[in-house]
This record gives C-alpha cells, sequence and structure tokens, in this order.
C-alpha cells in the first residue's frame, strides 16, 4: 500500500500519516523531515532527493507533504491512494498555532531533529496566502483531475474520521 498525503500547512498530514501508518504497520515518511536539516536550514532538493527516491521503490508507504521538485509527479503516480486535505486557510492557521502550543521548544517526530516547534510571521503568511497561491491551488486541482479514482478530498475532521472508518 502507498499512500500520498498532500494538502495546507496545518491541515494535519502528518497526524493523519501517523495514525494510517500506525494502523496498517506501514512506513511513513514526512517530507519535512527529509527537506530540513537542523535549525530549520533546508537541505537541497537534489540531495534530498537523492534520500527520498530510493524510499519511493518500496512496496508500502505513506508519505506526507507537498514540495513540487521532490518528484511530486512521480509520487501522485505510485500512490494507491491520495487524500488531499483541503482545510479553509482559518482551520489550518488554528491547528498550526495550536501545535506549535502544544509543542514550543520541542521537536516533533515529523520533523528534523534540530528543528524547534515555531510559528512566526512568515509561517503565518504561508498558511493564509503564500501557500494558497494561484500555482498551488492548480497543482492540487490537476492531481484530482488526473487521478480521480484514486483521490480523497477531505474539507473537514469529520470528512477525515469518515476517512479513517472506511480505511481503518
Amino acid at each position: 500500500m502507498r499512500i500520498a498525503i498532500i494538502g495546507y500547512s496545518g491541515s494535519g498530514k502528518s497526524t493523519l500519516a501517523k495514525a494510517l501508518g500506525a494502523q496498517y504497520d506501514c512506513p511513513v515518511l514526512h517530507l519535512d523531515a527529509l527537506h530540513f536539516l537542523p535549525g530549520w536550514q533546508e537541505r537541497d532538493d537534489q540531495d534530498t532527493l537523492a534520500l527520498l527516491t530510493p524510499r519511493l521503490q518500496e512496496e508500502s508507504w505513506i508519505i506526507d507533504g507537498n514540495y513540487s521538485a521532490l518528484a511530486y509527479w512521480e509520487r501522485m503516480e505510485l500512490a494507491d491512494q491520495i487524500i488531499f486535505l483541503n482545510f479553509n486557510r482559518f482551520q489550518c492557521l488554528w491547528q498550526a498555532y495550536r501545535r506549535y502550543l502544544h509543542n514550543r521548544g520541542q521537536v516533533r517526530s515529523s520533523i528534523a531533529p534540530g528543528c524547534l516547534e515555531k510559528f512566526d510571521w512568515e509561517f503565518f503568511c504561508w498558511i493564509l496566502w503564500n501557500g494558497r497561491s494561484k500555482r498551488h491551488r492548480s497543482r492540487y486541482r490537476q492531481v484530482m483531475q488526473t487521478y480521480p479514482q484514486k483521490c480523497t478530498v477531505c474539507r473537514s475532521h469529520r470528512d477525515i474520521r469518515r476517512l479513517k472508518e472506511k480505511y481503518l
């Protein structure tokens, strides 16, 4: 089983990936954990891709994250199921802020070692505006149109509960 979880920042991609991974005893790969180095330094895309590529060939995986430069369309093609978390921007902002309050001063398991939880102006703007650009929305729409038979869109926690009931 191969599941790609995509969606907006703060929508709960990593949380869902962990739940599905535990349920199916399937390896989970958080792209944020590959992309970042300690101190929130960004790893070069080619170096990150070199870490990701062998994982894509595994028989089963759950990968959460977007990162268009990291074999995005290859992941979508290889995935048996694509889950798009399409929560509204204010729900994502609230969830990201709540995550920050819960994990402040700590490193989450879904992020690279040495990356303390943070919530800054740049991330605030990313959640509300920059991460929802026309280019990003268009890519999500293209995934839904290209792979309608294997896409599930969740717009709320109710949708996620229904998804879990169906697959868990």
